[in-house]
């Protein structure tokens, strides 16, 4: 039981988050709902009909491969029943890592940061900190559903499956909250936090998936699983709800229980002792960068490797899956003329290389947050020069997009090889994936310079993204003008394998991913370090 002494100054908290983070929480709160609502939009333009619905039905319905990726085969031959289909899986994601994000950075990197302790020797309750963070978490998933309901009944959708979808997201943004809180007791580094959280995400992923493949008895042990129980447009059911209640009110009650076991700071697990000697390579710039980077760097290349190879698994099918809708297969093919499975891979390898951006954007946004945990200046108080200390993390940043991109395509290549029995497919696509590297680069760019010139507007390169996630996957589907879809760098690069290769665009994209890199540079090195 806690005590309202342990929760003295929590609404100043709740206010005080509210003012450092308010860019974020508007990033949040604005790009799900949008990446929702744009996604519906657009499966309603795709399906005018109740022919088209049909076909698009019985395409999905059987296609293991499909239902393994975006979720349950349920009510495909409605249009609420494919929205649920084609966006319910994604968005479900994206409101757990908004949820996990959030809680991990205002509770454990807090306390990693040595802020916890000296807001705590004021006049704040123990517990304080843990339950502002969970309001502000809870109200950004409140706004994310009511947001996603009341856009889906803008379009004409169904009342009660557009209210359920939107309370689905924040039930399971709630449960993802619970869950970072109580990973943020045990561990005493946020990169650990996020990892386990991951790994939990990733695990409900894959459970979830083999249960709606299967008779879906395992899909009632994935969080994801139990708000999908609710069946939005397809015969709404509203109990499964009470699961991840119990749960996540559960998981708070425990995380505080845990909390009142540790000192401020620590975590119940210690850390391992290191070696009594570094490495070598940790004395130098870049060996340190990358040690910092390499977990997020080998989590964001399985996660694309994976989503690789469930679209690459769908590949072979594709011309059977779009027949007899000509919507939809004008807008898969709309690269020249080119075939149906040449077209579908273009587009997926376009969608992987949007999410690959997502390593860019986090690995250059590093630099910011060793600045603002105070960890920069003691290094630049040494020989250390700020541009060798840039340049280091901006090597990973670089190098990595490559890395990252070469296991999607991988995972693409592998999957399209097995499928169609033709091994030759593996470099063709590692390398047509290589190719959006230059706006992978850009958008690296985008951010050093922001980091050099506005440094508390950083964070506003996730911005960036989400308008390039938005014009590169609904571009065309929403009609949306030619000077607002070139503003994203994905649109000037060739569509392979779909497109003939070009140099001019990759290279006049690369030398301007350089000149903002540079820009950055330059500004960081004139202004004050934090």
């Amino acid at each position: 039981m806690i005590r309202s002494a342990e929760l003295t100054g929590t609404a100043t908290l709740v206010r005080l988050i509210l003012r450092r983070d308010r860019l974020r929480v508007l990033i949040w709160t604005t790009a799900v709902p949008l990446l929702v609502l744009l996604t519906a939009a657009s499966v309603k333009g795709l399906y005018p009909t109740q022919h088209d619905l049909d076909v698009a039905a019985e395409a999905s319905a059987d296609n293991a491969a499909a239902i393994a990726f975006n979720g349950p085969a349920q009510g495909l031959d409605t249009l609420g029943g494919q929205v649920a289909f084609q966006v319910g899986t994604l968005g479900l994601v994206v409101v757990a890592l908004m949820s996990t994000f959030m809680t991990g950075r205002q509770t454990r990197a807090e306390e990693e940061a040595g802020r916890a302790e000296l807001i705590g020797a004021l006049p704040v309750g123990r517990h304080a900190n843990a339950s502002a963070t969970l309001l502000v978490v809870s109200g950004m998933n409140v706004l994310v559903g009511a947001a996603v309901s009341l856009g889906l009944l803008a379009l004409g959708l169904p009342v009660e499956g557009s209210v359920l979808l939107g309370v689905s997201f924040c039930a399971l943004g709630l449960v993802f909250a619970a869950i970072t809180l109580v990973a943020a007791q045990i561990s005493e580094n946020t990169r650990v936090v996020h990892g386990c959280t991951g790994a939990v995400l990733g695990a409900a992923f894959v459970l979830r998936a083999v249960g709606d493949i299967g008779d879906g008895t395992a899909s009632w042990l994935s969080p994801i699983g139990w708000v999908q129980k609710t069946r939005p447009f397809a015969g709404e059911r509203w109990w499964p709800l009470l699961v991840p209640a119990v749960f996540t009110v559960a998981a708070v009650a425990v995380a505080h229980a845990l909390s009142d076991r540790r000192d401020v700071g620590a975590g119940l697990v210690p850390p391992r002792p290191g070696p009594p000697r570094a490495a070598p390579r940790l004395g130098r710039p870049l060996g340190l960068a990358l040690r910092l980077q390499r977990g997020s760097l080998i989590g964001w290349s399985c996660g694309v490797f994976l989503t690789g190879l469930a679209y690459g698994w769908v590949a072979d099918d594709v011309e059977d899956f779009v027949a007899d809708n000509e919507a939809l297969e004008d807008l898969m093919t709309g690269y020249g003329g080119a075939g149906l499975t040449d077209s579908y891979l273009a587009q997926s390898l376009l969608v992987v290389a949007l999410i690959s951006a997502g390593y860019t954007v986090q690995s250059a946004l590093r630099l910011r947050g060793e600045e603002t945990g105070l960890r920069a200046e003691p290094l630049l108080a040494t020989p250390l020069s700020r541009t060798r200390w840039v340049a280091s993390h901006l090597t990973v940043t670089l190098a990595g997009s490559v890395v990252v991109l070469t296991a999607a395509g991988l995972g693409t290549g592998l999957a399209y090889g097995i499928s169609s029995g033709d091994p030759t497919q593996v470099p063709r696509l590692v390398g047509a994936a290589l190719v959006h590297t230059p706006a992978l680069w850009l958008l690296a760019g985008v951010t050093t310079t922001l980091f050099g010139l506005v440094p508390r507007g950083a964070a506003a390169a996730w911005a960036a993204l989400t308008a390039c996630f938005v014009i590169g996957l609904l571009g065309q589907a929403l009609d949306l003008p030619h000077w607002l879809r070139n503003l994203s760098p994905y649109e000037h690069l060739p569509h392979l394998p779909a497109a003939d290769l070009t140099l001019t665009a990759p290279t006049l994209l690369t030398l301007l991913a350089a000149a903002l890199t540079a820009t950055g540079l330059a500004s960081f090195r004139h202004r004050d370090v934090g």
